[in-house]
């Protein structure tokens, strides 16, 4: 594997990966970089620091354990004090009990796509949160944001001290240099920055947007399949981790921006932190294609729930329910009978988030556009509009198969109830007009034309016999 001495620029570079969800891997920059038979010798091979990064408890059973070594030519602590950051903006959080900053609405919510900002703006300075729920120092909820950028990050790297990032991008290639190696990740594709990797994100294309769920206390893991089966959905096997990569130049003044507490905090120091030149674990970044997400579908009656459509999941201690699921609504076909195919007009204990990364929504017609993005809450009535209702019925049972193509809709699904932020309310993008989209859902109810007399009578006569008695509201 060839270090950073290599004249192309990062982007033109062949990226190896390994594969495997979960998995124990290895990586060698230099072969013989990793120690033999132990995890710390007194003298790493090449003079190299011992450095362990630990995603879960030291003794968290051990199908859950997460961690890491990582064998580097400087150790993280070198580094000067940690300084409060003065942000271009005050809009990431990770605590959402204070209400000043953010409040609860049962109202359905949606955003039209952000604009490129016209300053020089990188990825840091373009991330701000749209809502959330719990706490990052109580280690338990989640965060909701949305970035975006048009400049690379310059001799400074993010570290999010909090939770795990799943980045979604909609519009731009990133590029991001991890401690593990380096990632390129296309829109269509999702990377995950486990808490405490630092990282870099640079843009080949310029500018860029997407969305980023933030998860506090807990990782993501693949669903349980069920009766499923063995197969299907996201496998294993496509998820990519990336194979070592190092920077050994010096750095002087570079940058350490550290989130903690929602805060960001700076420090420098004068090395890159992507010096890591040999690693084993199964804690490391990583991305998947969802193009590879084997979909299950309904193959006679009515709409499966969207949960058959998981990639990942945050589970909660609670058996089945989830502190943040990642839902998919991909290309594929529709084949069930005599059924309502868009997703069913529908209240919810859990809270939905979605996105949409290109093409159209199946159950929204107008208004919902890639880069946009809609909320509803806990048990807040939703469904297609009116358009998609119409035009369903109108075809009715001579529809036939039919396959949804071009489109890659998403969906972050939470058991908590989000609050969302002052100026994700207030925003110009705030569509104020979505609830107009089922206004004009008419009544379509047939009973107008029974005979209500002769139906009263025959109840009544059913009473009288001992039969069960049907109350109608006339």
């Amino acid at each position: 594997m060839e270090n950073s001495k290599s004249n192309k620029r990062p982007e033109e570079e062949e990226v190896e990966y390994q594969s495997g969800f979960g998995n124990h891997l290895a990586s060698e920059a230099i072969p013989g970089a990793l120690p033999k038979g132990q995890n710390s010798p007194l003298i790493c091979p090449f003079g190299l620091y011992a450095e362990q990064i630990s995603g879960t408890s030291f003794t968290s059973p051990r199908n859950l354990n997460l961690r890491s070594w990582l064998y580097r030519i400087k150790p993280s602590v070198t580094h000067e004090p940690f300084k409060r950051r003065e942000a271009s903006h005050e809009k990431l959080v990770s605590e959402f009990n204070n209400q000043s900053k953010a409040s609860s609405t049962p109202t359905q919510l949606r955003w039209n796509p952000p604009h490129i900002p016209d300053e020089p703006t990188d990825f840091i300075d373009g991330l701000y949160t749209v809502c959330g729920a719990g706490s990052s120092f109580l280690r338990h909820g989640f965060a909701i944001h949305m970035y975006t950028a048009n400049k690379s990050m310059t001799n400074c790297a993010f570290c999010n001290a909090d939770g795990d990032f799943l980045i979604v991008p909609q519009q731009g290639r990133l590029w991001i240099t991890t401690e593990c190696g380096r990632l390129q990740v296309s829109p269509g594709e999702i990377a995950v920055l486990p808490q405490g990797f630092r990282f870099a994100v640079n843009l080949p294309d310029g500018p860029t947007r997407g969305y980023v769920a933030e998860v506090f206390g807990t990782h993501f893991q693949l669903p349980d399949l069920g009766p499923i089966g063995a197969n299907g959905l996201a496998a294993p096997r496509d998820f990519l981790v990336p194979t070592a990569w190092f920077e050994e130049s010096s750095y002087p003044g570079f940058t350490i921006v550290q989130k903690f507490g929602g805060e960001l905090f700076t420090a420098r120091q004068d090395f890159s932190p992507f010096n890591v030149v040999a690693w084993h674990g199964n804690y490391a970044p990583y991305k998947y294609d969802l193009s590879k997400f084997c979909p299950y579908n309904t193959v006679l009656i009515d709409h499966s729930d969207p949960s058959i459509n998981t990639v990942l999941t945050a589970p909660t201690e609670k058996p089945g329910v989830a502190l943040l699921d990642f839902v998919i609504f991909p290309p594929r076909w529709l084949v069930a009978e005599h059924t309502f195919r868009p997703p069913y007009y529908h209240r919810n204990c859990m809270s939905e988030f979605m996105g949409l990364i290109h093409g159209g929504y199946e159950a929204k017609a107008d208004g919902f556009l890639p880069g946009g993005a809609s909320l509803h809450n806990c048990m807040t009535p939703h469904g297609p509009d009116t358009k998609t209702y119409e035009a369903t019925i109108a075809r009715g049972d001579e529809a036939g198969p039919h396959k949804i193509t071009d489109t890659m809709a998403f969906m972050f699904e939470s058991c908590l109830i989000p609050r969302v932020c002052s100026w994700a309310l207030e925003s110009p993008l705030m569509d104020r007009d979505y609830y107009h989209c089922w206004i004009g859902l008419r009544s379509h109810f047939t009973g107008e034309g029974t005979d209500m007399k002769s139906l009263s009578i025959q109840n009544a006569h059913d009473t009288e016999s001992g039969g069960e008695s049907m109350v109608v509201n006339i």
